[in-house]
């Protein structure tokens, strides 16, 4: 190596794998905001060379930015409509109002919308009308806080939206809407049965409330919930196209972020276009303000981050290694980074652990027989993934978002007392997940 290839005496796959422990550290101390973190490590790796401007530009996957801020933008309108309050209100009244059946019904609701809104979100529309509900029938809201974090995480490993992972591995794959639903959704139904069945037969018995306090959420006027019935449809309409023209993207040429942004400002316009000039400016601004820009640039951070450690080379011999401990072999390729994937998703952020892996297992592909012979392999990934971060109350960021709630609403959930359900679940999903591809893949 010559002395202009090093950069302060390192090397730049040693300077790469620096900043990216870095970036982990920091990332779990929770010090400093995630998004300053990424963005002030990509600048020193262009401003010490480690990466020069135009390839840290090019190491930025637009079309995963697109579709975050897209689907954002038109969510954001979405919930302002109270359809999803609504959801959650009807459904807890479907079923009498019983302690046991609404746990069942806010799994199954959580579940769906997390398939379709990011996490975060769907925890912070969902978990207030669990404590209303859980307070009128003066019930233990454990039981329904822990499903409101396992259905969401659950129910995003669904769709190509539905969870950050899977937005990464289908935008650096071109996966469409459709391959994640004819190959994840099935198995995702499964294990939130499972989930389910598990919490029903340990809870059947202390959740019972009384026919007054029954009465109580019965009196409950789901359509209050309902602020704008003129927007709503609207949102149904834009949500319902976006939606379909994902499943039709490859077929008619277009990527997944170019939709996603198209769909948002079909949003916006019908969301303003009877204002005045000032009012449609003030309430595109307010929207616009309350897109998620932490994620945004802490992926455009990552991006650079990701891209330098691809190029120094390193995620290169990552790949050969690991072809070397297994063999080359599909089967234990697939177990392998099931498992890894899990126990890492479950104690540090999925996220950049994804976007570290994505350039890894692309560098095996050809070892390993080629894209398609590597699938099995890639939804392992984002099963493992996105499954394990049930497994600690740090794994996700919607746990963090549910137990902070459920602190200030007096009912705290504890690291250790929840490790005793997160664990069982994880493992249930995980195990699940594996036999799923086992039979689709190996039979």
């Amino acid at each position: 190596m010559q002395t202009s290839d090093l950069i302060f005496g390192f090397s730049h796959q040693t300077i790469a794998l620096i900043a990216m422990g870095v970036c982990y550290l920091l990332l779990f101390t929770e010090k400093i905001n995630r998004a300053v973190i990424t963005l002030l490590i990509a600048s020193l790796l262009v401003l010490i060379g480690a990466i020069s401007q135009t390839n840290a530009i090019h190491a930025i996957d637009f079309n995963t930015i697109s579709l975050l801020v897209g689907m954002m933008i038109i969510i954001n309108v979405a919930e302002r409509t109270g359809m999803f309050q609504f959801v959650a209100i009807w459904g807890a009244k479907k079923v009498r109002a019983h302690p046991l059946g609404i746990l069942i019904v806010l799994g199954f609701v959580t579940a769906v919308f997390s398939a379709f809104l990011d996490n975060v979100t769907t925890v912070l529309l969902i978990v207030p009308v669990t404590m209303q509900i859980t307070r009128k029938l003066e019930v233990n809201p454990y039981p329904y806080l822990l499903m409101n974090i396992f259905a969401s995480n659950i129910g995003g490993t669904a769709t190509l939206i539905g969870d950050p992972p899977n937005i990464l591995i289908g935008s650096a794959l071109e996966l469409s809407f459709t391959d994640f639903l004819f190959h994840l959704t099935p198995i995702v139904l499964v294990i939130m049965a499972a989930v389910i069945a598990m919490f029903v037969y340990f809870w059947k018995d202390s959740l019972k409330a009384s026919l007054k306090n029954r009465a109580l959420v019965m009196n409950i006027n789901e359509y209050d919930a309902l602020t704008d019935i003129k927007l709503l449809k609207k949102a149904l309409w834009v949500l319902g196209m976006v939606i379909a023209a994902f499943m039709v993207a490859h077929d008619i040429g277009f990527e997944n972020g170019f939709i996603a942004l198209s769909g948002a400002a079909v949003m916006l316009l019908l969301y303003t276009f009877e204002l005045s000039h000032e009012q449609s400016d003030e309430k595109v601004e307010d929207i616009l303000n309350h897109v998620d820009w932490t994620t945004v640039f802490f992926f455009v951070g990552l991006f650079v981050i990701v891209g330098a450690l691809e190029e120094s080379g390193f995620l290169q011999k990552m790949g050969d290694y690991f072809v070397g401990v297994t063999g080359g072999d599909i089967f234990k390729s697939v177990y392998v980074i099931l498992g890894v994937s899990a126990f890492f998703s479950a104690v540090v952020d999925n996220i950049p652990f994804v976007a570290t892996m994505i350039p890894t297992l692309q560098a095996m592909e050809e070892a390993l027989g080629g894209r398609e012979a590597m699938m099995p392999v890639w939804w392992a990934l984002s099963l493992g993934a996105c499954l394990g971060g049930n497994g600690t109350l740090i794994g996700a960021s919607a746990n963090v978002i549910v137990a902070g709630i459920a602190a200030r609403e007096g009912q705290p959930l504890s690291f250790m007392r929840f490790l005793i359900w997160s664990i069982p679940v994880m493992i249930i999903s995980v195990l699940l997940a594996g036999i799923f591809l086992y039979i689709e893949y190996f039979i």
